[in-house]
């Protein structure tokens, strides 16, 4: 499997970024998964539903499965926070590309998502995971950079970068055990 991040701050396009190259992918005949940071709690299913229920009632981990969908739910009984190489672990063989979103830390390759609306600095000069940034402001970039740089309004030509880039981004889970 291929794994790439996307890092940026909040409001820089990540969401939207990878929601648009996800159906790109999948044209391409590629099976792609996601890998998102949440901050705090998080709920994906609501009060009154039976696995709702069942993780208040007290069960470690809830799973529940349909013809067309699986979801995993784990309360972790002490604070913990898995790092993105145990996320991964959590994901099925067969996937093709793997998206991480958030994660800005990790030492995975990744795309900076970065917007000079946004006010914010960029994370490339200071940032050696990051392989290339990907922005609707090219003229504006803070710093000179060697990376290749993206447009961020152009998922195709994103997607047509990754592809080109292939074995860059094979992920080996021996070399993070």
């Amino acid at each position: 499997m291929k794994v790439l991040g996307f890092a940026g701050f909040s409001g820089s396009g990540k969401t939207t970024l990878v929601e648009k190259l996800i159906p790109v992918l999948k044209l391409k005949g590629l099976r792609v998964s996601v890998v998102k940071h949440a901050h705090h709690r998080f709920d994906i299913d609501h009060e009154g539903k039976d696995t709702y229920r069942h993780r208040e009632a007290g069960a470690f981990e809830v799973i529940v499965a349909s013809d067309t969908r699986l979801a995993l739910m784990r309360e972790f009984e002490v604070p913990n926070r898995p790092t993105v190489h145990q996320l991964l672990a959590e994901l099925y063989e067969g996937v093709d590309w793997v998206l991480i979103e958030g994660f800005k830390d990790s030492d995975l390759q990744k795309i900076e998502v970065w917007r000079a609306e946004s006010g914010k600095p960029a994370r490339y000069p200071g940032d050696d995971f990051i392989v290339a940034v990907a922005t609707d402001s090219r003229e504006q970039l803070p710093e000179p950079t060697g990376l290749p740089v993206l447009n961020l309004n152009d998922p195709e030509a994103v997607a047509d970068w990754l592809l080109a880039q292939g074995e860059r981004f094979d992920y080996r889970f021996e070399n993070y055990a």
